[in-house]
């Protein structure tokens, strides 16, 4: 059932929903009484034919049960004739954000909403997803969204269930995940996190764009992942994605500190693997200014530590802040994004956990795994196949491919292939996840 809060159409101002410590009761008993509605309207950058003289019209009175409301200003409807850069503007986008009142989600949705991600041209609608405990601080969330009077955000609407706040979407980022407690086991971690992911895959086959595009950001991811794709059959498996884009970042950085250079520098990175500490950042496919790193880095010792330097980096990050990455990993995100909506630079390649199944390197079917992409610039990817592999890096690479195997064991009852048997040799977790 969905919550929100209005404006009315006669400019009465705002009406509250359910809040404050009564809050809980009165969402469970609004199964029973219902308020009636007022005329609500909604912002959309389609709808300029609703508008006279620049005055917003109300649309019907009742919306259907099932729709969610818009939330505050964003009910009402913009004369956008009057507005000429709106003339060359795209069809709006519509993107779901669950986790929304969340830390990454509180730096993610402002760059969403600024352009920054699909562009100075595009129009925008946030959907986001909360939970009955996080409703208050959800509202809050899109209160901020008010005030910061984004032109491209022509909607937002708050929900506290998947079936309505999905509908409809071309990019669902589900970022939301139940942190890892005291004394709790990864296959305990899995289970209950995969749960979430197997309820949220079936929302969005039901309701979402065919197309619609996934990035799971809450960990597990890469199991999550493939227990969204498995739980969502009418989607492509192929438009969904784990990420592993800070890793490569984190990676990147590490090189270009070495080299004694800028990062834009370094490219042809690759993450391989899970999103764990069997990753495997790759530095014999990757270049610094166009020159292998092997030739640039001679110092073997160096690379070799490469790889836990980089698993190290969000540890340090919490030793020296006390609190884990959220910052990095939403500009993490919005890479991620747009390496998908823009066109990869000639030779060049990003890294996303995908889909293995058709892969071109070797890697165990049926797994969802970080490897080398490129994009068209359409939403789209490729694997890349001009890759080189030694036994050093291929030897880690099924190690992480071997992990991902037991995982995916251990969330067989969530992906619809029998019983689950989980048997996890050791605890690898990247720190701030623990």
């Amino acid at each position: 059932m969905g919550l929100s809060t209005a404006y009315s159409p006669a400019g009465s101002g705002l009406v509250p929903g359910p809040l404050g410590a009564g809050a809980g009761a009165a969402r469970r008993r609004s199964a029973q009484v219902r308020r009636p509605r007022l005329a609500t309207v909604r912002c959309s950058v389609d709808a300029a034919k609703q508008v006279q003289d620049g005055v917003a019209t109300a649309v019907a009175a009742e919306a259907p049960a099932s729709r969610k409301e818009c939330f505050g200003v964003f009910c009402n409807i913009y004369d956008l004739k009057a507005e000429d850069k709106t003339k060359s503007w795209k069809k709006l986008v519509n993107i779901a954000v669950s986790g929304a009142a969340g830390m990454i989600s509180n730096h993610l949705l402002f760059k969403l909403a600024s352009g920054e991600v699909f562009g100075l041209d595009q129009p925008i609608a946030l959907k986001l997803l909360g939970s009955e405990r996080s409703f208050q601080a959800l509202e809050g969330v899109a209160m901020e969204l008010e005030d910061s009077l984004y032109p491209l955000l022509r909607e937002v609407s708050i929900g506290i269930d998947p079936y309505e706040v999905f509908q409809d979407v071309d990019w669902a980022l589900l970022i939301g995940a139940k942190p890892r407690g005291p004394g709790m086991e990864r296959a305990a971690l899995l289970d209950i996190n995969g749960q979430i992911f197997a309820d949220q895959g079936k929302a969005l086959n039901a309701v979402a764009s065919r197309n619609v595009k996934v990035l799971v950001v809450g960990n597990p991811c890469n199991t999550n992942a493939l227990i969204c794709l498995k739980n969502a059959p009418n989607i492509p498996a192929k438009n969904f994605h784990a990420l592993t884009r800070l890793d490569e970042n984190r990676a990147k950085c590490q090189l270009a500190l070495k080299a004694g250079v800028f990062y834009d520098k370094v490219s042809n990175v690759t993450i391989w693997g899970n999103h764990s500490t069997t990753q495997v950042p790759d530095f014999l496919n990757a270049k610094i200014d166009g020159r292998p790193v092997k030739e640039v880095i001679q110092d073997t010792k160096w690379l070799e530590e490469f790889t836990m330097t980089v698993q190290k980096r969000g540890g340090a990050l919490i030793q020296k802040w006390g609190r884990s990455s959220a910052a990095s990993t939403a500009v993490s995100i919005v890479d991620a994004i747009k390496s998908l909506v823009t066109p990869t630079p000639e030779g060049d390649w990003f890294s996303t956990g995908v889909y293995t199944t058709g892969n071109p390197y070797g890697i165990a079917e049926d797994i969802v795994f970080s490897m080398p992409c490129r994009s068209k610039g359409d939403g789209d990817y490729e694997l890349a196949t001009d890759v080189s592999m030694d036994d050093f890096l291929w030897e880690r690479i099924k190690k992480s491919e071997a992990e991902l195997l037991a995982e995916k064991k251990c969330v067989a009852h969530l992906t619809g292939e029998g019983d689950a048997f989980c048997d996890l040799p050791e605890d690898t977790m990247l720190p701030g996840e623990k």
